[in-house]
């Protein structure tokens, strides 16, 4: 029988006991065999919490439960079986509460660990054959069926995939693939069946590792949870002393009898460790992976931001600034041309263009004669259209540029961005502007965190300090580090922390020593950095950045939701001793309060589940 069962069956017993004992005692038989069967039902619960008291205290560990057992043991010894069998049944419910409880708070964490892959369909000369995900090697073909998860991290060989990724980065729509892109374990084939290549073991995928960190968040325990361990030390002999001062000055040893049963400080117990693993299943859901709820805590308690430039604030790519149009044109024609044209090139810019183009649900044409000269560009036709591309020495030779373009060369002048030009019939017909793009969410995100309680935001790159400056312009920052080396990224973190908590935030392997080095790393693991992720405390498995203004805001509101639970538990408690100590409680009425503090505070603990935002029509 598991501990879990084992609870169930001894609130049942204690439940069952004060039923028969009640009737018994309703039936006008003698009291004492009522008295009998309700210390019968008793005996059962303190047997368990005896042994439970004792394996903790082997092990190192004293809790508060001690104080359930002196009261249970009180009302025996003071001819109180009622008393003791109520007390029984409040300590039996409360333990089967905090599994409810529990249960509820990891629902979303057990969920992730139940949908592991477990099985692969691998391609060989002689057809398809079902392995263990186990079994499945570097270098393997896989077919991925409709509907099936993605076994292992791998590389899409087929020209398209469509994928629902929101069980691993909890977003809600889905997201489409093309040949060459990395596919990621967990993922769930939300189209047609298609071929894949592993490119890493089932232990060493994205899937293996989230569930490896939600083990850890499920066992470590966060100093706040500590905390409240080492204040239980203290609780028992001031409940023994307030108890033995309420017999002295009274005479009556059942005041003191009523004070240990309204001292036994479930709020303690259970709201801490309720309220955090919430806050961790809460961020889950959101594609936000927390190693555990001291990760949890410590963010919560951050004051300074710091961030890495490329991958982080912005795109981490050559994306499209701005089209720059000769007078007349039309920039998508434009676009739609240069786009046709680059579908015969292998230049690193050719897939942002094209990109760029199907943002714009354009239609492109097959591209003929197309010539590509290295490093500088290339020519071809398309729709009839003579088109070039690339360089100005390539595009213009030694024609001067029209008036048209000065603004934008201005402009540009000092940037670090690439121009590429584009002729139609050998006139100049635009210019392309390509750079590192700040991320459409970092305003926002920016925001959110100071609204959340943020009061200093770095940026610290390795990039030079034009780049850095010029991003730096678009946001509010407090300050910006450039040209930084790893080793000089760790001294800036280690700075930062000592004036306030730190949090940073990076995508790179050469972030993580400053990942590691911050009071909370944050990952922005959605292009599997492995390096950064493993030396973070928070993983972001969306390539966003607003999960993590939404992390810091799960954090702050599940630390606070854990400190009302604790404080309005024990203020409860202590009220409701002092008022037992006072004789205006009964030993059964106290237990019976007591069960009510604890519902009340554990319910206000799983509010931890939730958003904490109104509900939008």
């Amino acid at each position: 029988m598991n501990e879990s069962a084992l609870r169930r069956a001894l609130l049942a017993i204690a439940v069952l006991g004060l039923a028969v004992g009640a009737g018994v005692w309703r039936t006008g038989y003698d009291s004492i065999q009522a008295g009998s069967i309700w210390t019968a039902a008793t005996l059962p619960v303190m047997v368990a919490l005896a042994i439970s008291i004792l394996r903790d205290f082997w092990i190192g560990r004293f809790g508060v439960d001690a104080i359930a057992l002196v009261s249970m043991s009180a009302a025996l010894l003071l001819d109180q079986p009622l008393a003791a069998v109520v007390v029984a049944i409040m300590y039996a419910g409360g333990t089967v509460l905090e599994d409810f409880a529990r249960g509820r708070a990891e629902r979303n964490l057990k969920a992730l660990t139940d949908r592991s892959p477990r099985v692969a369909h691998r391609k060989s000369t002689q057809g398809t054959e079902t392995i263990s995900v186990d079994q499945v090697a570097v270098g393997d073909e896989l077919l991925v069926r409709a509907g099936e998860l993605l076994p292992v991290d791998g590389i899409l060989l087929d020209a398209l995939a469509s994928l629902d990724e929101s069980a691993v980065t909890g977003e809600p729509l889905t997201e489409r693939r093309r040949a060459g892109d990395m596919l990621r374990s967990g993922t769930l084939n939300a189209g047609e069946s298609f071929s894949m290549r592993a490119s890493a073991l089932a232990e060493q995928s994205t899937y293996a590792a989230i569930l490896r960190m939600v083990a850890a968040a499920q066992t470590a325990k966060a100093p706040f949870i500590r905390m409240a361990d080492r204040f239980a030390l203290f609780l028992l002999p001031a409940t023994l002393l307030v108890a033995g001062t309420a017999w002295y000055a009274s005479g009556d040893p059942i005041r003191a009898l009523a004070v240990l049963v309204v001292a036994t400080p479930c709020p303690l117990i259970l709201a801490a460790p309720v309220a955090f693993i919430g806050g961790v299943s809460r961020a889950a859901r959101a594609g936000i992976l927390m190693k555990g709820s001291a990760a949890l805590e410590a963010l919560a308690q951050v004051r300074t931001a710091i961030f890495d430039k490329t991958g982080t604030l912005t795109v981490g790519g050559a994306e499209l600034i701005e089209i720059d149009a000769a007078p007349g044109g039309d920039a998508n024609t434009l676009l739609q041309l240069l786009a046709s044209l680059e579908q015969a090139s292998h230049h690193v810019l050719a897939d942002s263009i094209i990109r760029a183009a199907r943002g714009r649900n354009l239609v492109l044409s097959h591209p003929c004669n197309v010539h590509e000269y290295r490093g500088a560009g290339l020519k071809g036709r398309v729709d009839k259209v003579s088109i070039a591309a690339g360089s100005r020495a390539l595009v213009l030779a030694d024609k001067p540029l029209p008036r048209w373009t000065e603004s934008g060369e201005k402009r540009y002048r000092d940037e670090p961005v690439l121009r590429v030009f584009v002729a139609l019939d050998g006139r100049l017909a635009g210019i392309f502007t390509f750079g590192d793009a700040l991320r459409l969410d970092a305003h926002d995100t920016l925001r959110n965190l100071r609204s959340a309680g943020i009061t200093r935001m770095v940026m610290l790159t390795g990039d030079d300090g034009v780049a850095a400056k010029r991003v730096s312009a678009l946001l509010a920052l407090d300050t910006i580090v450039a040209d930084a080396m790893p080793a000089e990224k760790v001294a800036a973190v280690e700075a930062e922390k000592a004036l306030a908590p730190t949090m940073m935030v990076g995508d790179g392997i050469n972030d993580a020593p400053a990942l590691a080095a911050a009071t909370v790393g944050v990952a922005m693991g959605a292009r599997g950095a492995s390096a950064s992720s493993e030396a973070a405390d928070v993983i972001v498995l969306t390539d966003r950045l607003q999960p993590v203004a939404d992390a810091v805001r799960i954090a702050r509101r599940t630390r606070m939701i854990a400190l009302q639970s604790i404080i309005a538990g024990l203020a409860l408690s202590a009220a409701a001793m002092a008022a037992a100590a006072m004789g205006q409680i009964t030993p059964v009425a106290g237990a019976l309060l007591q069960e009510g503090i604890d519902i009340a505070v554990i319910l206000n603990a799983l509010r931890a589940l939730g958003d904490g935002r109104p509900e939008r029509a």
